[in-house]
Order: C-alpha cells, then sequence, then structure tokens
C-alpha cells in the first residue's frame, strides 16, 4: 500500500515537472530558431541551413516546431540555389504546401540574358548601360572611355611609341571596367527580382520571422 502511494507521488511529481519545463523548453526552441533565422537575414544562409538541421534532429517528432523548422530550412535552401522551386516537399508539412501553392500559382520571373548588353557595351561604350535603361551610367562610361581612345588614336597618329602605349592600356582597362559593369548590372537586377520574388514564397508559408 505504501508503496504504491509512493509510485502514484512520483508519477504526479514527473508529470508535474514535465508540464513546468514544457513552456521553458518551447522558448528555447523558439530562441533557437530566431537565431537561425537572424543568421540568414545577415547573408548566412549556409550556416542558417545547417543550424536548422542540427535543431530538427533534436526535436520529438511531437514538437510544433519541427515542420515550421523543416520548412525555413528548404525555404533557405531553395534561396542559396536561386532556384524556382523547393528543394524537397513534404506533403504532410503545412508551411510547405503555403510556399508551393503560392510558387505554383505565381512563378518566377525568368532571369534577363547578359548577352545584349555584353555585346553593345564592348562594342560602343555606354551601349550596355543604355541598352539597360541605366542612362546616368551610359554617359560615365562613355565619357569615361571614348577621350582615352581618342587620345589613344591621336597618340598613334603622331608615331608617339610609349604614350600610345600608356593611353592603350588605360583604354583597355577602362574599356573592360564598362563591359564589367554592364554584365554586373544584368546580374544584380537578376538577383534583386528573385530576391523579391522568394520573399514572398517567404511570407506566403506563414513562416514566423523574416531571414532579410
Amino acid at each position: 500500500m505504501i508503496f504504491r502511494r509512493y509510485r502514484l507521488i512520483s508519477a504526479f511529481l514527473c508529470a508535474f515537472i514535465i508540464c513546468s519545463q514544457a513552456p521553458i523548453a518551447q522558448a528555447a526552441t523558439a530562441e533557437a530558431y530566431q537565431q537561425a533565422i537572424d543568421l540568414a537575414a545577415q547573408g548566412h544562409d549556409q550556416q542558417a541551413s545547417t543550424a536548422l538541421g542540427m535543431l530538427i534532429e533534436t526535436l520529438p517528432q511531437q514538437s510544433i516546431w519541427l515542420q515550421r523548422m523543416q520548412a525555413a530550412q528548404q525555404l533557405i535552401m531553395m534561396r542559396i540555389k536561386r532556384s524556382p522551386e523547393l528543394p524537397q516537399l513534404n506533403n504532410t508539412n503545412p508551411y510547405l504546401n503555403l510556399a508551393s501553392s503560392h510558387i505554383d500559382n505565381n512563378t518566377a520571373n525568368t532571369e534577363a540574358d547578359s548577352w545584349p548588353a555584353t555585346v553593345l557595351a564592348t562594342v560602343f561604350p555606354g551601349a550596355g548601360h543604355a541598352w539597360l535603361g541605366r542612362w546616368h551610367d551610359a554617359y560615365t562610361a562613355a565619357l569615361m572611355v571614348w577621350p582615352m581612345l581618342l587620345l589613344t588614336l591621336w597618340a598613334r597618329k603622331r608615331r608617339m611609341g610609349p604614350v600610345t602605349v600608356f593611353f592603350a592600356l588605360i583604354t583597355i582597362w577602362l574599356w573592360s571596367g564598362t563591359v564589367f559593369s554592364a554584365i554586373s548590372l544584368v546580374e544584380r537586377g537578376n538577383l534583386e527580382h528573385y530576391l523579391i520574388w522568394w520573399q514572398q514564397v517567404w511570407l506566403a508559408a506563414a513562416l514566423p520571422g523574416r531571414p532579410w
């Protein structure tokens, strides 16, 4: 009789301890999740994905944070790869289902090709930026290259030897810089468009926090 009473008291105490510790455990899990999201917001996507993966391995299957972390990890991996589709789709995960539904109804914008701007910038300094609608940058590129190009041709006509080589090297350096600038603007525009679309996918998934 005494032993049975002792067992009942022990069971009650264990249940009380577990119930009292549950909010603490949930708060710690939420804080760990937010730390991973903060890493992603700082641009450390790979570290954030790794941190979420480690947390996923430690969480019990019945934890309300498990599906949130799984969905967050998949979306962050999607951003790392700049993919228009989720790396994996778990139909039992409501957050991923919401994200997938948004993707189906809002496809990612097709990335612009960089070759028109590259060819134009190579053939005619400033033309690549003008093609992109960056008129101020086009004027700047033209003012950087054309005077040096004219000086190079003038020095060559005057047979100035080393001076011609010096002007030619500066012209090539400036010209190649404008070509690189035009290519970079196209790539940056593609990235910005993707990130805006990806942020909408994250919001559609209804996950806590914003990793940007």
